[in-house]
């Protein structure tokens, strides 16, 4: 799939109203490509994924975290599962294939059993592309994960970030003691 999604660096930029379409996007992948430093492309030649496959753990990132501080937590539950072969379960991939819902947290049972390569639930590794355009921060974080023994995490309502956990049991007591409102 060739998509440049993941690759349109976010920033702010000004663009004359004269200016095409495809002058914006080439000047987002320019802005990308000046970002993406020679030792980042080192540690990726030197890692087991592409530059797009980081890219799309750079966006599940983006797309999960509350705070930079979570970023690297967060990359290294995704690593952590890819490496024991175990459903990511990041939600928000399969929120890309549903951008227009709006119900908060508790996604419909419907979405979370849909056939579809964006449902980290049902299979295994990376979805097929980025979800996102992620940000320095969230790629950063895919390059260099916390090394953790963490393999699960949930929001916490109380205070809008993430806790981690390293076995489902403590992961399924915390997620049953939270009430997540539709506005979460």
């Amino acid at each position: 799939i060739d998509r440049m999604e993941g690759f349109l660096f976010p920033t702010t930029y000004e663009f004359d109203k004269n200016k095409s379409a495809v002058y914006a996007v080439d000047t987002m992948l320019t802005m990308f490509k000046s970002q993406i430093s020679q030792q980042m492309l080192a540690d990726i030649k030197a890692s087991p994924y592409t530059l797009r496959e980081i890219i799309t753990m750079a966006s599940l990132i983006e797309k999960e975290a509350a705070n930079d501080e979570e970023r690297a937590v967060i990359a290294s539950v995704i690593y952590n599962r890819l490496a024991a072969g175990m459903p990511l379960a990041v939600d928000a991939s399969i929120l890309y294939v549903h951008q227009d819902y709006t119900g908060g947290v508790n996604l419909p049972e419907e979405y979370l059993t849909e056939d579809s390569p964006y449902n980290t639930r049902l299979y295994t590794g990376l979805p097929p592309t980025p979800i996102c355009n992620p940000g320095m921060a969230s790629i950063n974080a895919a390059l260099k994960p916390s090394q953790t023994s963490y393999y699960y995490y949930a929001l916490d309502a109380e205070t809008g970030t993430h806790r981690f956990f390293t076995n489902y049991n403590d992961f399924a007591a915390f997620t049953a003691t939270q009430s997540y409102d539709d506005e979460t």
